[in-house]
């Protein structure tokens, strides 16, 4: 699931930093934005949320969520609403 990048690596330009966690990875880019792969409602699917994520300094995952922290101190959450 998550070991599979195939669908984003042509995203997966200038990454400064990965987070992984049970079954997806998402990925802060030099420009602040995220890529996230994997399984989809396990964090692998940022889609609902992709416009939020703009300026990311750190993501931070449980077993099937992520939250990213934003530059002016926001959080934003995607992937399973139980974890």
């Amino acid at each position: 699931a998550g070991g599979d990048s195939s669908s984003v690596q042509s995203q997966l330009r200038n990454v400064q930093q990965i987070c992984g966690i049970e079954h997806a990875f998402a990925a802060i880019l030099a420009d602040g934005s995220t890529v996230t792969w994997g399984v989809p409602d396990r964090g692998g699917d940022s889609s609902k949320v992709q416009h939020q994520l703009r300026n990311v300094q750190q993501i931070c995952g449980t077993s099937y969520a992520f939250a990213a922290i934003l530059a002016d101190g926001n959080v934003v959450t995607w992937g399973s609403p139980k974890f």
